[in-house]
């Protein structure tokens, strides 16, 4: 636990996918103690190589930390790392805390913390945003849900990962928050396809186009990240079309609780479906392009 002398707190860091990786790199580079563990063991080299220790298990990994930190791609991973017969809870000492990264939603979120709780073991859920491009510099928007001393214990671990990082209300909140911010970037990036297509039909350089763009009120991170992706073809990297199809996923479950129509969401859901079906389930969001050159065929 960080005292008043400023010691880091010891960290197990489980998930080392596109944005695990570079979150544990930034951690390690923080001077943070880091063990790591990865279902695909060999991902955790580079990460032994830069310092971290490494663990077999979550559980393992757990075992000496004080503050475990998970990200992965959805609840069943989440359920499996933190509560099953090799998760995170039969590791971590009691009193200790979990921070999970991953994007879930809310519901889950509360669950995973009851199970937690079952374990006196102390839980916050932290989403990111920003994609492996935020995750590498530092740069995320982290959306924290949980109590507010909870909180002030990772904010460290946390700051060393993201540039924005906020709590937003009890456990559940950053979840909440997470959708939000899925509904609002799947329906710019879309955008940014779909007018790309209209400047392309109308004889435009594409290239200046956005540039123009990028500079005025229509202006965004999809635009200046994405577009010339798009304009490029360069559908490698990014976050991947199946895990903004997973999160819209969770968007549109908790709109059906809550009794909210949300048609923009189903149909940029719809496109994420095709754009999977062309074979761009593991290609960045940025190849959803793909789709609408396919509809403007002439």
């Amino acid at each position: 636990m960080t005292d008043a002398g400023g010691t880091l707190p010891a960290i197990a860091f489980v998930g080392l996918g596109a944005m695990g990786a570079p979150m544990a790199q930034n951690l390690l580079r923080a001077g943070f103690a880091v063990t790591v563990h990865n279902r695909t063991r060999h991902r955790e080299e580079p990460l032994v190589e830069a310092g971290a220790s490494r663990a077999s298990s979550p559980a393992e990994a757990a075992r000496d930390a004080e503050i475990c930190i998970t990200i992965v791609s959805d609840v069943p991973d989440v359920e499996e790392v933190i509560c099953g017969p090799e998760g995170v809870l039969n590791g971590l000492r009691a009193g200790r805390l979990v921070v999970d990264m991953s994007t879930i939603g809310p519901k889950a979120a509360r669950a995973v913390q009851h199970s937690c709780a079952q374990s006196n073991v102390r839980f916050i859920d932290a989403p990111v945003s920003g994609g492996p491009s935020g995750a590498q510099d530092a740069s995320l928007a982290i959306m924290a849900g949980g109590a507010e001393a909870d909180f002030q214990e990772a904010l460290s671990a946390l700051r060393a990962m993201g540039k924005t990082v906020a709590l937003m209300g009890p456990v559940g909140a950053g979840q909440a928050a997470k959708l939000v911010n899925q509904v609002i970037g799947a329906g710019t990036f879309c955008a940014v396809a779909e007018g790309l297509m209209l400047a392309r039909k109308l004889g435009l350089d594409e290239t200046q186009t956005m540039d123009v763009i990028a500079g005025g009120a229509a202006g965004s991170w999809m635009v200046e990240r994405l577009a010339p992706k798009m304009i490029g073809h360069d559908f490698e990297g990014g976050f991947k079309i199946e895990l903004q199809a997973k999160d819209l996923r969770l968007v549109i479950e908790n709109a059906d609780e809550l009794g909210l129509p949300m048609p923009l969401t189903r149909m940029i859901r719809q496109f994420l479906a095709a754009a999977a079906a062309e074979g761009h389930a593991q290609h960045g969001t940025q190849s959803v392009i793909s789709v609408w050159e396919r509809l403007s065929a002439s």
